[in-house]
């Protein structure tokens, strides 16, 4: 297994973040030969280390913080300090919007990114290079805060994730083309306010639709998810949609390269 993901926690939305009622460690990737760390959300140490296999923060080549709010980056201060030995080696790479590094009170401290050999800004429709791997963020998405989704390129085929954001028309065509695609579904149901802007399972199903992936997975569960049990709301998707949808689990590891169909 090549090239593979990992779901160290499925949890969105403060109350079952803060309830740990799904894990909320972030998503560890291992593409192309190398390591790299996606949103390490609080609790993501421990995950990385209770891992079967376990999973050393010491050998990442990346962390990816698609933007500032807690449930994406309580734990990045301690897994930049992980992977930098304690900051005593500056290595690997730090990719983040500017409002999570740069404003009065940033997420990210000033002596954990000092630490790291790269630190580069996320802007839309930018592409960055690491090593053999090449990944985008293609557009801006609508939340609270600057938040980008991810666009990686493998020889393979392409892996997305959308990450929070409201639908909003246009959300799914910097996407097309993907082979898998991770989306962020926090609600059932359409969210109680339209200040919350977050994914529900309309929108999800817009999304797939458009975009035709391989594979969708869904993570990222709010409350009213887990009430309606996300493996059960996938199997309606996928008869409705024709396409193969999975719902993520804490823990749960994707073959990208079975998926892919490469040898």
């Amino acid at each position: 297994m090549a090239d593979w993901i990992k779901f160290l926690g499925t949890a969105g939305a403060r109350f079952v973040v803060s309830r740990q009622l799904r894990s909320s460690a972030g998503t560890w990737c291992r593409l192309q030969g190398l390591n790299i760390l996606i949103d390490p959300g609080p609790g993501t140490l421990t995950r990385c280390f209770a891992s079967r296999p376990k999973l050393d923060p010491a050998e990442l080549d990346a962390v990816i913080l698609t933007h500032r709010h807690l449930d994406h980056s309580t734990d990045v201060n301690v897994i930049i300090e992980a992977m930098t030995q304690g900051t005593f080696h500056q290595r690997g790479a730090l990719f983040a919007p500017a409002d999570a590094v740069m404003q009065d009170e940033p997420v990210v401290f000033r002596h954990t990114r000092a630490s790291v050999e790269r630190l580069e800004l996320l802007e839309a429709g930018k592409e960055y290079d690491l090593g053999p791997l090449s990944f985008a963020t293609p557009l801006r998405h609508r939340h609270p805060v600057e938040t980008y989704g991810l666009r990686f390129n493998l020889p393979g085929g392409c892996v997305s994730f959308i990450i929070d954001t409201a639908y909003f028309p246009g959300l799914a065509d910097p996407y097309h083309g993907s082979d898998v695609l991770v989306i962020n579904t926090v609600f059932y149901d359409a969210p109680p306010a339209r200040h919350i802007q977050h994914l529900d399972m309309e929108g999800a199903r817009a999304l797939i639709t458009a975009i035709k992936p391989r594979l969708a997975v869904l993570t990222h569960f709010g409350l009213t998810m887990l009430h309606h049990k996300p493996y059960l709301a996938v199997q309606d998707l996928a008869e409705e949609t024709g396409i193969r949808v999975i719902a993520a689990r804490d823990g749960m590891t994707l073959d990208l390269d079975q998926v892919l169909g490469i040898d």
